[in-house]
């Protein structure tokens, strides 16, 4: 997929490119917190539902798989409908989802609903990055994007707290309704200051190119979460995998004969971004299920209420911003190679050291082993991300970041309903029985064999040649891109 060139425009007042910005910013960051948001409410959701907190995943896969499916046609709906239209059109999707999900009266309404919203949420940064792309000069872009990206940033690190807050001192619908008055606000702001721009008609979408791509990445993550959550039998979780792994492939073998694939196999000839996609793939399988663990696990065997889950989750947020100034120094100094085979054991080892997480635990002890594992952890998302992008010029930059953006977003999703069918897994291994010993074992052993996912993955980086390894000019800014984990 390729953004089109900026149209020539009339030149906008600085105030109105400072609104713009800000606008743009402020839809990532939406975008961003519901990513994470719903992680410490799942308790309170579940018992208002009537459902078991530990089969409450979908509503976070839901999300993201949507996502997923969503970015690769991003650009070509905001070439064809126009920037201002489909962000608009973004936002009031997003906000009808959160309304939508803080009505649901079921599990299922509740998933439909994520779904919905989830699609505003695929819209809002790659259009919105279109939006500045269009209204500022080249020489200017990379600055604005600089700005756009910091909100998208802290989403991430403080919804768990907010969800948790929310969902305690009101209630859990709050974490949906919140988004209702910023939206209808954003929906305003677009209209006056976000420019409607005469397009040149963008070529053909390659529909059957993007069925198959979207058909793969659902049939794939149902499979995974089917033993969990759908109550799916084996043989119908195999027949998902194989029709969703067969639809991969048939994608791949259709983008080497489309003269405009929405992914071109030409990116996968580039060394780094090649291994930086399965890198971020297997090692977000496995990391990507711990804020969606931890959470529960506080809550559900360790007497945390909401709010106390959230407060727990701010160590991982300090240490991951701490971190982020330490990562590119250690990558000039060590390479990517040695950083991220080392760094991806470690997310791994701390993965699986909450084997030791119990009632007795101290609490210094559970301080220091959740900001380690938010250390470590946001040095492998800045790293495999610029790792990804470094070597891509500026012909297959925008093509390469989508598709890096979809695997962010399919990882994310796969890792929690992988996590879910684990965690079932075990319960049933452990006797079925929802009894706190049972259920304490059970996520001792998910946090271990998650962790050790997380560990395989390092046989990947361990891939990179001497070349590869360098940090590359313009590294370092890149490194500020939206970690979506």
């Amino acid at each position: 997929m390729t953004e089109s060139a900026p149209a020539p425009a009339p030149a906008q007042s600085e105030a109105s490119l400072r609104i713009l910005l800000w606008l743009v910013a402020v839809g990532f960051f939406m975008q961003t917190l519901d990513a994470t948001i719903v992680n410490t409410a799942l308790p309170a959701m579940a018992q208002s539902l009537g459902e078991s907190p530990l089969r409450m995943q979908s509503v976070i896969v839901a999300y993201s798989l949507t996502m997923a499916m969503l970015i690769p046609a991003s650009g070509w709906v905001a070439d064809r409908f126009g920037t201002r239209r489909v962000y608009v059109g973004a936002i009031l999707l997003f906000v009808a989802g959160s309304v939508l999900c803080a009505l649901a009266p079921s599990l299922n309404l509740l998933v439909a609903a994520r779904v919905v919203q989830g699609m505003g949420g695929a819209l809002l940064l790659p259009v919105g990055r279109l939006a500045v792309l269009r209204a500022f000069p080249r020489e200017r872009f990379l600055q604005a994007m600089s700005f756009v990206t910091i909100p998208g940033l802290i989403g991430p690190l403080i919804g768990p707290t907010l969800g948790g807050w929310l969902s305690e001192t009101w209630s859990w619908h709050w974490i949906f309704l919140i988004n209702v008055p910023v939206g209808l606000l954003g929906c305003v702001a677009t209209l006056r200051y976000m420019r409607g721009q005469a397009l040149p008609q963008p070529g053909r979408f390659d529909f059957a190119g993007y069925g198959l791509l979207a058909f793969g990445m659902v049939a794939l993550s149902l499979s995974l979460d089917g033993l969990a959550s759908l109550g799916l039998r084996q043989a119908s979780v195999l027949v998902l995998m194989i029709f969703g792994l067969a639809s991969l492939a048939a994608y791949w073998l259709h983008a080497a004969r489309h003269p405009a694939p929405l992914f071109s196999p030409q990116l996968f000839h580039v060394g780094a971004l090649r291994i930086g996609l399965l890198g971020n793939l297997f090692s977000r399988l496995g990391s990507s299920c711990m804020p969606f663990l931890i959470p529960l696990l506080l809550q559900v065997n360790l007497g945390y209420s909401p709010a106390q889950a959230g407060l727990a989750m701010l160590p991982v947020a300090i240490a991951s911003m701490l971190m982020k100034p330490l990562t590119t120094p250690l990558i000039t100094r060590f390479g990517y190679r040695r950083v991220l085979v080392l760094n991806t054991l470690l997310v791994g080892l701390s993965m699986a050291s909450f084997l030791w997480a119990t009632p007795e635990q101290p609490l210094a002890w559970r301080i220091v082993q959740l900001a380690a594992f938010g250390a470590v952890n946001s040095m492998q998302f800045t790293a495999m991300n610029t790792l990804t992008l470094k070597d891509l010029g500026p012909a297959m930059a925008s093509s390469g970041n989508s598709l890096l953006s979809m695997v962010q977003m399919l990882a994310m999703g796969m890792g929690v309903a992988a996590a879910g069918a684990v965690l079932a897994a075990f319960r049933d291994v452990f006797g079925g029985a929802e009894g706190a010993a049972e259920t304490l074992r059970a996520f001792h052993a998910t946090f271990v064999c998650m962790g050790l996912i997380t560990v395989a993955s390092a046989g990947i980086f361990w891939q990179l040649s001497s070349d590869e390894s360098r940090l590359a000019t313009g590294d370092k800014a890149k490194a500020d891109l939206p970690d979506h984990g």
